[in-house]
């Protein structure tokens, strides 16, 4: 008797998207939208059918290389799939293109949230397909981050494993540790635990943004985007719903996920001796939050010195807020705006904080969490690797203390870690001259590079002195952001991976 374990796992992301078209087709039906609810019905019905006749021919064929098999699929998902998803979009947005519909769901497999549409051009039933898409492109990230990357040693988890045979298990790396189990035994039990967890903080956070007074539609949206940090919005962003402050304040409590692994099943054990406060990703996501916003705050006085003007509580506190929940979203990859976001750019008198902004987001979250961009864990280790070095200089002869695995992350973490940042960021300068080769201005080719590689879409529309509209773009250009969102989500080191011949061998 076959289970779902022996079932292609990318013919089970058919058959989950084709099951996924049915939400979008109730809600055009519940709102009289039949133009809209008759292609996803269709297209989940002909898609579930297709899904079930290729379930049926491949269950009985063993793969010959696992580790290889895994990342083709991962691949396949950014790539393949939302060609599937984009069907019905095609066929429910009027004067558009596959093309478009397809790196559309692109933006929102890979939770990039860039989007060629603008906000009032599409039914509320179609954003809210773009949210379960990102909501489903995160789950799935965060299944594959524990059951397949984090076994090859990749997504981060290279930072722990680089130590050769000595150092080579970490146990508060909870993997499900054994190699000897199939890994579409190891991705169903991941996916059963993670599940429970991803879902109940998504609707955990509907509710608690219902109670604040935003619509259901807009509610569901911003919780879905929140827990997979897609950005993707129907008003616009946070800013821009009726929940204001309140709603903001809940939004940034369920971004914590996003900046350590440690608040995901799988994603790491904490002995009885450990607190959650101690994780170093968490430590550096919530420092970096307080310090940005204050040193933008503190700019107010340090570069208007000559003024005297009287300070406004309201404007004070809106203003320094605004840049909270700004830097939290963007260093997690979300993209949301405050609605204070305006103000605090006014108080520290910058009126285009573009830098700081893209560099948050390529630092990015935590590894094995829904962000994107290098991530907090391969910062840390850098950042230990620093101190050590000004602690040798000062005491060359000193020993460096802090356990095996902070030595590790000092060594072979921080030389790991040391090699990703150069590969991403010669991913963003090859991505730069592919757009710029596609007619696109350097700066708003770097732009849209940084935003494309972290996966963190919005930050064309804030980083610059005006928004940069993807819409504008020519279809070479977009085709190479694609490529980029595709990229930074799986990163460069998987895609390595998969290139190397050893991979390719039977």
């Amino acid at each position: 008797m076959r289970g779902l374990a022996d079932i292609p796992l990318f013919v089970v992301l058919i058959g989950m998207g084709a099951v996924a078209m049915f939400l979008p087709a109730a809600h055009a039906l519940a709102v009289d939208q039949h133009a809209i609810a008759r292609p996803f019905f269709y297209g989940g019905t002909l898609f579930l059918i297709l899904a079930v006749l290729l379930a049926l021919a491949t269950m009985a064929n063993r793969p010959s290389n696992l580790a290889r098999d895994q990342l083709l699929t991962m691949l396949g998902a950014f790539t393949l799939l939302p060609l599937m998803l984009a069907v019905p979009f095609n066929e429910a947005v009027p004067d558009t293109g596959l093309f478009n519909a397809w790196w559309e769901m692109v933006s929102s497999m890979t939770t990039t949230g860039a989007s060629l549409y603008d906000p009032a051009r599409l039914a509320p039933s179609l954003h809210l397909w773009r949210a379960t898409v990102g909501w489903l492109g995160g789950f799935f990230i965060l299944v594959m981050a524990v059951a397949v990357l984090a076994p090859m040693r990749l997504g981060g988890f290279e930072v722990f494993f680089s130590g050769g045979a000595a150092g080579g298990a970490l146990p508060e790396v909870a993997v499900g540790g054994a190699r000897a189990v199939l890994p579409g035994s190891r991705i169903l039990r991941a996916a059963g635990v993670i599940f429970p967890a991803y879902a109940g903080l998504t609707f955990a956070l509907w509710v608690a943004l219902l109670i604040a007074g935003d619509p259901a539609l807009v509610g569901l949206c911003h919780a879905m985007s929140t827990l997979s940090t897609s950005g993707i919005s129907p008003v616009g962003g946070p800013g821009a719903a009726p929940s204001g402050i309140l709603g903001e304040v809940l939004i940034v409590m369920f971004l914590l996920p996003a900046l350590s692994r440690r608040f995901w099943p799988g994603g790491g054990e904490l002995r009885a001796s450990d607190r959650l406060l101690t994780d170093p990703e968490l430590q550096l996501g919530i420092g970096l939050v307080l310090v940005v916003p204050a040193l933008l705050f503190l700019r107010h006085w340090l570069g208007a010195l000559e003024v005297s003007s009287r300070p406004d509580l309201a404007l004070l506190a809106t203003s320094l807020w605004g840049g909270v929940f700004t830097v939290a979203s963007f260093l997690t990859s979300t993209g949301f705006e405050s609605a204070g976001w305006t103000e605090a750019r006014n108080w520290s008198g910058l009126e285009a904080p573009g830098l700081i902004l893209a560099g948050l987001a390529i630092t990015g979250g935590g590894v094995a969490t829904t962000a994107g961009g290098v991530k907090l864990l391969r910062v840390y280790a850098l950042l230990m690797l620093g101190q050590r070095e000004m602690e040798r200089l000062i005491h060359p002869s000193s020993l460096g203390g802090g356990g095996p695995v902070a030595r590790r992350l000092r060594r072979e973490g921080a030389y790991m870690a040391w090699i990703f940042f150069m590969l991403f960021a010669m991913s963003i300068a090859v991505v730069v001259m592919g757009v710029s080769l596609a007619g696109v201005g350097f700066e708003q080719a770097t732009v849209l590079s940084i935003a494309a590689l972290s996966n963190t879409g919005p930050l064309a529309g804030v980083a610059g002195l005006a928004p940069l509209p993807w819409a504008a773009l020519e279809s070479d250009a977009k085709a190479v952001l694609a490529g980029a969102m595709v990229l930074g989500r799986l990163e460069t080191l998987a895609i390595i991976a998969l290139l190397n011949p050893e991979f390719w061998r039977l």
